[in-house]
């Protein structure tokens, strides 16, 4: 009997004492496209952009809705504004050293512009919640105007975001030491570059569009 007829044979017996069974098989290759992690934060920076658009286009409706109460020319204090847009741009160019020292794999240099970025950051956001924290003191909560609920939902907004990536920052610093500069973890870094990057743009035009444009009003 030939090798053939002796499989087909097999295969007729077990078809006639049992049910048919499949067998699994697991492909080992990788079918996820190369970079697909950076293309979807791509996308996902993309979708930021559009909320944070909606939110431009509000404060562009509204800001000029005072309700008879103060306005930005009342309010700002564009001096402690000012430290505070010095704090988050100065915060982008230390995380910018910290990823040339990623780079060069040095582990000691990475932490320490992590962690002199995440001081800028905290720091940053300690001014916004000040300024948040005196407007409601001086009776400018959100709901004393349009323009007011506009201010604090796009700012708040913001400052959202940086806290959000202070404690990624956080986890990063977290997970260096433990797993070295991996392929995920220098991923992770780039990442959070691209996040910080795009919050520091978006607060140019928060500075522009709303506390200069607003001093002005």
């Amino acid at each position: 009997m030939s090798d053939t007829t002796a499989l087909s044979s097999s295969a007729a017996g077990s078809l006639a004492g049992k049910s048919p069974t499949f067998d699994l098989f697991h492909v080992g290759n990788d079918h996820h496209p190369e970079n697909g992690t950076l293309l979807g934060f791509w996308l996902y920076l993309m979708s930021d952009c559009l909320v944070f658009a909606c939110l431009f286009a509000t404060y562009g409706v509204l800001g000029r809705s005072y309700a008879a109460g103060p306005s930005g020319a009342d309010l700002f204090d564009l001096p402690l504004v000012a430290v505070n847009t010095s704090l988050l741009l100065l915060s982008s160019i230390t995380y910018g050293f910290a990823v040339l020292e990623m780079q060069r794999k040095r582990m000691g240099g990475t932490l320490a512009w992590l962690a002199i970025t995440g001081l800028l950051g905290a720091g940053f956001i300690g001014l916004e919640l000040y300024e948040f924290a005196h407007l409601i003191h001086e009776g400018a909560g959100p709901q004393r105007s349009a323009f007011l609920s506009s201010f604090f939902a796009l700012v708040g907004t913001h400052g959202l975001h940086v806290t959000f990536g202070i404690v990624w920052l956080i986890v990063l610093m977290i997970q260096l030491p433990k797993h070295g500069f991996t392929a995920a973890n220098r991923r992770r870094l780039m990442c959070l570059s691209m996040f910080w990057h795009f919050l520091d743009v978006v607060w140019i035009g928060v500075f522009t569009f709303v506390y200069l444009m607003g001093s002005m009003a």
